[in-house]
């Protein structure tokens, strides 16, 4: 009576940390949402355009407003060029964006490149489209594609590669020099990329993002898939972009129609108005992120633990071998928040085959003092872990 995929899925281990955080009254350092509200003027917006706008029915591809505003924003921060009436789709969410372009894009039997790490809905999404994920890995602490395994893997069968930039759990940007080798396989094997960009606007100097629609060849084989949650730290308004060519853009919105067919009518008009107006936002709120960063990257290696660099996202991580805890990831993280009082995501949640089971990720978008009492429960718990390994 129920499908199958779905009946063995877990919980996800942002529910299961979230949840014992909750039950227990710990610091949450696991779930990637920040402490801070978003923009005001943004949050007025939406609450103007409730009582005095239009709440019925909008269009389903998006507002005109809203379009016009991603497009405009694309080609102010990405030098991209895109036809807001033909290439732009607004979606309630990313992941929704991402369940479009699957299902739009996938036929029974075909094989889909992912990266692993993976972000937890990648794979049911692709295999409920019938595809085949064929998963690649990479590896702390640079987390850089192999592009000769890359090659290897593509057989007649793949249709599509699918990459998040920046990287979600590692906190990793991709190299200019990476993403050329990526678009010149995508090319040479007239492969579709899905890129997953949504913490493009959460990227720390001197890193600096670039959309793979942008390289030779991709501007007619590439989905970009946006978020305004994460551009204005407003997580649950679940506002997304996708952005394609326009025979790709036809399908997408088909798919689109039958999943959520269109997205609150306010919080487009808000969304609007930000990306119009917000242009200062987009140069403060990343370096207000790296002020936190450092501050939570400071206290951990006071306290004696290894962080690898943190170049984009909310999130950094931590090697826990080279930090003197010999426990694996998932362990130290379930004794984190049962003994010590703060959740964290242990990072092999996020492989299917052959994890990675030494580091853990962390949310940095929040309070100071926050962050100084967590990396003090993080101690705290490695301490835990030394005493139950010596008897």
């Amino acid at each position: 009576m129920v499908h199958p995929l779905y009946q063995s899925l877990p919980t996800t281990i942002f529910t299961v940390m979230s949840q014992l955080a909750r039950d227990r009254g710990a610091i949450n350092l696991g779930q990637g949402f920040p402490d801070a509200p978003g923009p005001q003027a943004i949050l007025e917006k939406a609450a103007e355009a409730v009582l005095t706008g239009d709440n019925q029915y909008p269009p389903m591809p998006g507002i005109p407003a809203l379009r016009q505003a991603a497009a405009a924003h694309y080609n102010r921060f990405q030098g991209l060029d895109l036809d807001w009436e033909r290439e732009v789709t607004v979606t309630s969410g990313a992941t929704e964006a991402l369940a479009c372009a699957f299902l739009a894009l996938v036929e029974p039997g075909d094989e889909v490149l992912l990266f692993q790490p993976v972000y937890d809905s990648y794979l049911p999404m692709v295999r409920r489209a019938g595809g085949v994920p064929r998963l690649l890995r990479l590896e702390p602490p640079h987390w850089r594609p192999d592009i000769a395994a890359l090659k290897a893997a593509i057989t007649p069968r793949t249709r599509l590669l699918v990459i998040n930039n920046p990287l979600n759990p590692a906190a990793a940007v991709f190299a200019p020099e990476d993403l050329a080798a990526l678009a010149q396989l995508c090319v040479e094997h007239d492969l579709t990329c899905v890129c997953d960009e949504v913490w493009e606007q959460v990227v720390f100097a001197p890193a600096v993002h670039r959309p793979l629609m942008a390289f030779p060849g991709m501007r007619e084989r590439t989905v970009k898939i946006g978020s305004a949650g994460k551009m204005f730290a407003l997580t649950g308004w679940k506002v997304g972009f996708l952005c394609a060519a326009p025979p790709l853009t036809q399908v997408l919105a088909k798919a689109h129609q039958f999943l959520t067919f269109t997205t609150p009518p306010n919080l487009q008009a808000a969304v609007a108005f930000g990306l119009q107006t917000s242009d200062a936002w987009f140069e403060t709120m990343p370096a207000r992120l790296a002020v936190s960063r450092d501050v939570l990257t400071a206290a951990l290696r006071r306290e004696g633990f290894s962080v690898l660099e943190s170049r984009g996202t909310y999130f950094l991580t931590i090697d826990l071998t080279g930090s003197g805890v010999a426990e694996d990831d998932y362990a130290y993280c379930l004794r984190a928040v049962t003994e010590a009082g703060v959740a964290a995501i242990p990072v092999s949640a996020f492989y299917e085959e052959a994890p990675v089971t030494s580091v853990i990720r962390l949310c940095f978008a929040k309070r100071d003092e926050t962050l100084e009492e967590g990396a003090r429960r993080l101690a705290k718990a490695r301490e835990l872990s030394l005493r139950a390994r010596a008897g």
